[in-house]
């Protein structure tokens, strides 16, 4: 039987980066996106075109419980959550509206315990599975300007390393890639010539790629079973 994966974030980015390169080892996909319909639609059709998988789409918000309910409500086997959805927000915190910071924390955060609740009970059945968070090295550093995003991918780690612990015995893996720099729209908010500033700082001297952080996710999916509660670091040795 063929494996299946539930990844969000999927239209653009890293979260497309992730869905071919699932799509390349045979995965069926449960592809969701907020708002780029288009973009997942032609994802899907060249994914299945080029891999001979099957691919289902869902358009939503997934910082909304009774929509990822929905998305999960014919799923019968899956073998990989993989959690990427995120924003972002940049500014001074006495000037984000508490709106602004309940935004950032369901999405990034409250859509994680959502997709797992709900994936969990498909793995216990199954007796394996295995729960990938994208993070981010602010969610251990902390950084100026970005305190809500910072929160929200701290909390994500600590989420990460505790559901570890509950579902081991289970024979289920969770894990954690903590991104640093990464050449994809969210880093757009900074000019030229931030983005000069912050590769300065970069030892590896660029930003990583998409393909990078799919590499890797891919790798975790494949790595030994005694590997879980890990917060994997992919920054070019920037932190």
């Amino acid at each position: 039987m063929q494996k299946t994966a539930f990844l969000t974030g999927a239209s653009r980015g890293i979260g497309k980066a992730i869905a071919t390169a699932l799509a390349k080892e045979g995965y069926n996909l449960y592809l969701v996106c907020h708002t780029q319909k288009e973009l997942l639609l032609n994802l899907i059709e060249e994914l299945e075109k080029e891999y001979h998988i099957s691919c289902t789409g869902f358009v939503g918000d997934i910082s909304d419980y009774h929509f990822v309910e929905q998305c999960f409500s014919n799923i019968r086997q899956l073998d990989v959550l993989i959690n990427n959805a995120g924003i972002s927000y940049v500014g001074l915190l006495q000037d984000m509206t508490p709106e602004e910071w309940k935004r950032v924390l369901d999405t990034n955060l409250s859509s994680a315990f959502y997709t797992c609740k709900l994936a969990i009970p498909n793995m216990l059945q199954q007796k394996s599975g295995k729960i990938i968070n994208i993070s981010s090295v602010w969610g251990n550093a902390g950084a100026s300007t970005e305190a809500a995003y910072s929160a929200s991918k701290g909390g994500l780690n600590s989420f990460t390393r505790a559901l570890a612990k509950e579902l081991a015995p289970s024979n289920i893996r969770v894990n954690a890639v903590a991104l640093g720099m990464m050449d994809t729209d969210m880093n757009n908010c900074f000019s030229m010539e931030e983005k000069a500033s912050i590769i300065e700082d970069i030892p590896a001297g660029r930003m990583g790629t998409p393909e990078e952080a799919a590499e890797l996710v891919l790798n975790l999916i494949k790595s030994p079973a005694y590997l879980t509660g890990q917060i994997i670091t992919l920054d070019g040795g920037w932190l």
